[in-house]
């Protein structure tokens, strides 16, 4: 009986994981792209066995809708439908080698024979034969359909025709090489990938200037795929699949994935074109062509019948409508509850990260009370061996080692209560306090440590209403950028000072090192998204800091001193007396 919990857990059978892809090239090909994912999740997930099932538009739409599939890897045009539609939620986003950055990352090229003078820009189609995927294909046709819109051209109704060939995209580059097509529409970097002897018969029309992007294309760039969960999926197995991927390195060809990217610029297209989960966008104006046109007799007699219907049905169409609007009043608060956890998930990430950053120096500081202890031990063994064995010795060396101990308990203690994920929890509390805690818990984990003065005024009996762990996230957030500043001065010259004033019912936080600085170009951008001036940085913990602050009423900003060198950023809240 003793063995026998063993013996069930060694051959019980790895849970299958069933990862629903959108194939937009054949089954051997779309195999060798995406098996070291595969190869990956399941040395990373050992109790698990992932699957991956290939599908295309209408199947995988199936499949969510199902819930025969625990993942779902699409086009970002494909998840935006399907999240609004079945509220699926993205964990990561795909980062390929050849994109400057997950958020600019797909495009479209709209192609033409090299020798069609005609053809120089994209108006020039107008009356033209135009070849394209599809009209669900996201590189392949909507992207280049945002474009026409824009200049007035109506790919359904400007064109002298409009064909859509489907997949693979070759196609569509057969169309225009072979004179069928006098353009066609194809995925940015497509044309770069076609052997040389057909792409010197061809011309990418209207390129655009993207900075670090390597393809030319037609388009503005878009976010990359992303992977997302169903709202079936069990919470366990979504983490650790996420956490997994985020820590997947590159493959040879270059992927690997990234924090989930934002999507807003494919909404924002959606809404434009008024197609996809938005295409309910279009009846109003349908509905008003209509009735213009109408007779003026119909008119009158549509008009009465609709009178005569809503005079019977009105109370069936405000009950109707009040079950409508309460489903989407739940909705709305499965998604915000969602983002909720999305943002505690990035925060917890963002603690980490300090901390990894930081804690280089950890062995050092914890090294030094264990050698401590090893001393006092090895002195007390010495003793016994010479026989000079005291009650005052033993006592001696038994304080010490305690003290030794708690010292560096209490290190790992701070470290640990800062790393635990939670909800987030808002309290009253003294700023001043938490402000010392965080320089404690600073200062703990380096051994060459900097000069940190904290000074707080007028704030030293204020109250403000904080999630205390944010807050001591944002403050070590900031020492740690100011100490990153001072990296090139002399360690005698490292000086970080913390002042909190009181203005009238708002507090005011100013966290300031004696660097380099920054020019006021960098400092216009510190806050965005990814955007950071640290070689190895994400540019993720600025913009964190400032949304934490958002969210507690305030607001955060960076700013040259007064005199002297280095940068000083100030973050605001409002009192609670």
């Amino acid at each position: 009986m003793v063995f026998a919990g063993p013996i069930l857990a060694a051959s019980a059978e790895p849970r299958t994981v069933r990862i629903g892809l959108l194939a937009f090239l054949d089954t051997e090909a779309m195999n060798s792209q995406w098996t070291p994912l595969l190869d990956h999740l399941a040395a990373a997930l050992p109790d698990y066995k992932p699957v991956l099932v290939q599908l295309d538009h209408a199947a995988l739409r199936e499949a969510v809708a199902g819930q025969s599939v625990d993942f779902v890897i699409t086009n970002p045009g494909s998840y935006v439908a399907l999240e609004m539609e079945f509220g699926i939620s993205r964990i990561a986003t795909l980062d390929t080698a050849q994109a400057p950055s997950p958020m600019r990352a797909l495009g479209s090229a709209v192609i033409v024979r090299a020798d069609r003078q005609d053809l120089r820009t994209l108006a020039d189609l107008a009356d033209k034969r135009v070849s394209a995927v599809g009209e669900d294909a996201f590189g392949g046709f909507q992207l280049a359909w945002r474009e026409f819109m824009q200049l007035g051209l109506d790919p359904f109704a400007d064109f002298a025709q409009l064909d859509f060939v489907g997949l693979p995209m070759r196609k569509v580059i057969d169309a225009v090489t072979q004179g069928r097509a006098d353009a066609g529409i194809v995925r940015a970097c497509i044309v770069e990938d076609i052997p040389p002897q057909i792409r010197a018969g061809l011309r990418v029309l209207s390129p655009r200037v993207e900075p670090d992007f390597p393809c030319q294309t037609s388009t503005r760039l878009y976010p990359d795929w992303p992977i997302a969960t169903l709202r079936a999926t069990p919470p366990t197995l979504a983490k650790s699949v996420a956490t997994a991927l985020l820590a997947m390195p590159a493959t040879p060809q270059g992927m690997s994935w990234t924090v989930p990217a934002d999507y807003q610029s494919v909404h924002e297209l959606f809404r434009e074109l008024q197609t996809g989960p938005y295409s309910y966008l279009k009846e109003g104006t349908l509905r008003a062509a209509a009735v213009r046109y109408w007779p003026a007799v119909l008119m009158l007699a549509a008009l009465l019948i609709a009178w005569i219907i809503y005079t019977v049905r009105v109370e069936y169409l405000v009950q109707a409508r009040t079950a409508e609007l309460r489903q989407a009043l739940d909705e709305r608060k499965a998604i915000e509850g969602r983002m909720r956890v999305h943002q505690e998930q990035v925060e917890h990430l963002s603690r980490l990260s300090i901390l990894g950053e930081l804690s280089g120096t950890l062995a050092h500081e914890i090294n030094q009370p264990l050698a401590s202890i090893g001393n006092y031990a090895q002195s007390l063994v010495l003793r016994v061996d010479s026989g000079r064995l005291t009650d005052a010795a033993v006592r001696e060396a038994s304080v010490e080692m305690a003290g030794q101990a708690e010292r560096a308990a209490g290190i790992l203690g701070r470290i640990r209560g800062f790393a635990r994920k939670r909800a987030s929890v808002r309290e009253r509390r003294v700023p001043a306090d938490l402000v010392r805690e965080a320089v404690v818990l600073f200062s703990g984990m380096l051994s060459n440590r900097p000069e940190i003065r904290v000074v707080d005024g007028t704030a030293a009996n204020g109250m403000v209403e904080v999630d205390p762990l944010q807050f001591q996230q944002v403050v070590l957030n900031l020492l740690k950028n100011g100490l990153d500043a001072m990296q090139d001065l002399p360690s005698g010259e490292r000086r970080l000072h913390i002042a909190l004033e009181r203005e009238g019912d708002t507090l005011r936080v100013a966290v300031r090192d004696f660097g380099h600085g920054l020019a006021p170009e960098a400092r216009d951008h510190l806050f965005e998204p990814f955007f950071t001036t640290k070689p190895d940085g994400l540019g993720l913990g600025l913009s964190i800091c400032a949304t934490i602050v958002e969210a507690h009423g305030g607001r955060l900003s960076a700013q040259a001193p007064a005199e002297g060198a280095g940068l000083v950023f100030t973050f605001t809240l409002p009192i609670h007396d």
